[in-house]
């Protein structure tokens, strides 16, 4: 996984980017049947360009890069194609793992994993060890992942917590809460991108996402560069970001 130079120019120190973006990478299935494929041939070229952004990031100066691969309603998709996103999962990292190791890229999972089949958790497990100790760029994929389901986990793990008495309820706070969250070693994202030209959230970093800015891209994910992904986050520096209070 190579640098790739010329494309995205490196990141001005006096522009206020922002630090974790997360990416819904939608339209796959569209790109392929608008040429006549099926629906995986399109995911296959949407994990070329998840290559492409995962290089583009560094320069940027982005330091969290959080993918949408699969959620937890994808399952009711066709046997064939989610079998073939689950082939084509266990093939990226077996192909990848050594280059993403090189480049500094230290990789996390988060979802429910109780659903995967064992091989391929086993191989997330192993990625994950292998590249704990990179810091260039925190890439964190989601699979069989459902901001609604993380949410019911976390308050499930609280629960537990607080009957065993090691938790006092009036103790419980959204701080408490988000430590629960399979994302409590990341911080929030700053800016949501969803291609395909969708306005919608589906069940993304729900609780994560409360104030970030949001990018509906109109280009399907297999057509989304690293050019479109630079302009991005480049206009990204003109929104101001209130947090619910008022300009001075």
């Amino acid at each position: 996984m190579g640098r790739k130079g010329g494309r995205v120019a490196a990141k001005d120190t006096n522009f206020m980017g922002p630090t974790h973006v997360a990416v819904i990478m939608d339209g796959n299935g569209r790109w392929a049947q608008m040429r006549g494929r099926p629906r995986l041939f399109g995911h296959q070229a949407g994990v070329r360009r998840v290559r492409e952004i995962v290089e583009a990031c560094p320069d940027l100066g982005i330091r969290y890069l959080t993918v949408f691969a699969f959620s937890t309603e994808n399952w009711r998709r066709t046997q064939a194609e989610v079998s073939g996103l689950m082939n084509l999962f266990r093939r990226y990292i077996q192909k990848e793992a050594q280059a993403l190791l090189e480049a500094g890229v230290r990789v996390r999972f988060i979802g429910d994993r109780d659903r995967l089949e064992p091989k391929l958790v086993d191989m997330m497990h192993a990625l994950e060890e292998l590249t704990a100790g990179n810091e260039l760029l925190n890439l964190t994929v989601a699979i069989n992942y459902g901001g609604r389901d993380e949410v019911a986990r976390a308050t499930q793990r609280l629960a537990r917590e607080v009957a065993a008495g090691r938790l006092d309820p009036e103790d419980v706070d959204a701080e408490t809460l988000a430590s629960f969250l399979d994302t409590c070693l990341l911080p929030d994202p700053d800016l949501v991108i969803r291609t395909s030209g969708e306005a919608r959230i589906s069940n993304f970093l729900l609780w994560q996402s409360a104030y970030a800015e949001y990018e509906f891209s109109p280009v399907l994910w297999p057509d989304f560069t690293a050019d479109h992904f630079a302009e991005i986050v480049s206009n990204f520096g003109a929104r101001e970001r209130r947090y619910g209070a008022v300009k001075a």
